[in-house]
């Protein structure tokens, strides 16, 4: 007897006990549960239940297959909804090979964008088998899973309709793979504050543009980092060792970035921030926010001055990638479950070595060589490449009593 299958579809205004009395239906035919989908939008319930059982027409205790669908269809009739259903021959859905999951953000998410994104996946030969949202506000996130694709080519492709549409897409291997990311590692300066420090200390120097000017080479790729860094703090020299605090308290912390850094420690992510910055500043937001690993540079200061020099070894971009290394041992956390954010030419090495790379409000350089870059201004958006809808966040918010003051 071959085996075969029944797939019921019940669409319609959603109410309690819809899933409950199908099944109760069903558990009184001889058939096998072999797959089911819900999905309820705006009070529209759209439920899929494929069944599988023996042999030809005859199904159920003494019934037919023509007993069973009478029996459906009149539940569906008394629950308002509407019934599919169609049968087919083999229960066992081939698993096709390259799962892959794709994110999109979007503020606003266009029709357009989806349609040219879902063009690619069809082109690529590759086929969409689940779209779920993640989020609705501050921006739309919508997470669709792929199977049947080259990740390389189609993250590339994808790349291509991102910019074109003007929203960010990410494209990473489906499955524990994706699940394992454990420690993040983030730049700190217009990465996880919205300023760059060293021209907060060079305000209060009077020599801002400059060092702005110097700064921007740097991030672009253009001097070496290391260079850089003496150059402009060989600008601060003569600065009162006051002015720390005077910066700490102009720090500001980018949107979402409270609310990044709680939701994966509760999670039993390990958490770690990386600067071209300074001790004298960074060592704030360690105890501010809770975070387990930190490395930045350390301006010298004598009898209450700054002397314009760097005391040990600088934190450039080589350095921050030993840094995520070394956090990664400590940790100890392989280098492919790490994730690595940041903005500039000095996050690369970095962003190259950890197992997912993120640009974050980056420069190009850094855009086409990171995994994925996130675009919109909201840190938290890192949560759902990671596969976190928001209401699980705001659920665990609100269960710790958190008031979330970042919007």
């Amino acid at each position: 007897m071959n085996q075969r299958t029944l797939l019921i579809t019940l669409t319609g205004p959603d109410r309690p006990g819809v899933t409950s009395r199908l099944f109760s239906v069903l558990a009184g035919f001889p058939v096998a549960v072999a797959d089911v989908e819900q999905v309820v939008i705006r009070g529209r319930l759209t439920l899929g239940v494929l069944v599988s059982y023996t042999g030809g027409p005859s199904t159920g205790t003494g019934g037919t297959l023509g007993a069973l669908w009478t029996a459906v269809e009149r539940t569906a009739e008394d629950l308002g909804l509407h019934v599919e259903l169609s049968t087919g021959s083999d229960p066992k859905e081939k698993r096709r090979r390259g799962r892959l999951t794709v994110t999109v953000l979007g503020s606003p998410l266009q029709p357009a964008a989806m349609a040219g994104i879902a063009g690619r996946i069809a082109a690529a030969g590759a086929n969409i088998d689940r779209i779920e949202r993640l989020s609705s506000y501050p921006v739309t996130c919508i997470e669709l899973s792929v199977s049947g694709a080259d990740p390389d080519t189609l993250r590339a492709e994808l790349a291509v309709e991102a910019h074109t549409q003007q929203v960010d897409v990410a494209v990473q291997r489906t499955g524990l793979y994706r699940r394992a990311k454990r420690l993040i590692v983030m730049d700190v300066d217009s990465t996880l504050i919205k300023a760059e420090v060293i021209e907060l200390l060079a305000a209060h120097a009077g020599c801002l543009d400059e060092v702005a000017r110097v700064t921007e080479e740097a991030m672009r790729g253009e001097l070496d980092f290391a260079e850089s860094l003496r150059r402009r703090v060989a600008l601060l020299a003569g600065l009162s060792e006051e002015v720390f605090e005077k910066v700490r308290r102009e720090l500001v912390l980018t949107p979402g970035a409270r609310t990044l850094v709680r939701t994966l420690k509760r999670l039993d992510y390990r958490f770690a921030i990386v600067s071209g910055g300074f001790t004298q500043l960074t060592d704030a937001l360690v105890d501010d926010l809770g975070i387990d690993y930190s490395a930045a540079n350390t301006l010298e200061v004598v009898d209450g001055v700054l002397t314009g020099r760097v005391v040990g070894d600088i934190v450039d971009r080589p350095g921050k990638a030993r840094a995520l290394e070394r956090f990664a041992r400590e940790a100890g956390i392989p280098i492919s479950q790490t994730v690595a954010i940041g903005d500039g030419a000095n996050d690369l090495d970095m962003i190259a070595a950890a197992g997912l790379g993120i640009a974050f409000n980056a420069k190009p350089v850094v855009r086409r060589a990171a995994d994925t870059a996130v675009n919109v201004p909201y840190l938290d958006s890192i949560l759902y490449l990671l596969g976190i809808p928001r209401a699980e966040v705001e659920d665990a918010d609100a269960e710790d009593g958190v008031i979330n003051t970042e919007r």
